[in-house]
C-alpha cells in the first residue's frame, strides 16, 4: 500500500503564500536549497499524524491544483501499473537529486497525483 507522504501547493508568488499559510496555519515554510525554486513546508511535529508539503512555482509543474504525492517502492513498476489501469504520465519519472526519483500521472478521471521513490543516491 502506498501512503500520501507529501503535498504541493502552485503559486504565482511562492513567498506571498508561505507568508499567508504561516500567519493562517503557523506553517514552518523554508526555501529550498536545491536546484529549482521550492519551498519546503512543515506543518507540525514529525512525531504526530500528518504530512508535510511544499510550494512549487505554477509554471513549474503540469497542475493547477494542490498535488499530493503518494510513496512507492519502485517507480518504474509503479509507472507500468498506471498505464496497464488506464492512467497516463504526466511528468515522466525524474531524479530529484539528494532525494529520490519522483512522477506524476493522471488518473481516469483527470485528477494529477504524484509518486515519489525514495533513493538518496538520485542525482
Amino acid at each position: 500500500m502506498s501512503r500520501v507522504v507529501h503535498f504541493e501547493i502552485p503559486a504565482d508568488n511562492p513567498e506571498r503564500v508561505a507568508d499567508f499559510y504561516k500567519k493562517v496555519l503557523g506553517w514552518s515554510i523554508e526555501k529550498w536549497e536545491g536546484p529549482v525554486d521550492y519551498w519546503l513546508i512543515s506543518t507540525g511535529m514529525n512525531s504526530e499524524p500528518g504530512i508535510n508539503g511544499g510550494i512549487a512555482r505554477k509554471e513549474d509543474r503540469p497542475a493547477s491544483r494542490v498535488l499530493v504525492t503518494a510513496q512507492v517502492d519502485s517507480i518504474d513498476e509503479c509507472l507500468k501499473k498506471i498505464t496497464k489501469a488506464g492512467g497516463s504520465i504526466v511528468v515522466p519519472k525524474r531524479p530529484i537529486p539528494g532525494v529520490g526519483y519522483q512522477a506524476h500521472f493522471r488518473d481516469p478521471e483527470g485528477n494529477v497525483i504524484g509518486i515519489m521513490e525514495n533513493d538518496p543516491s538520485a542525482h
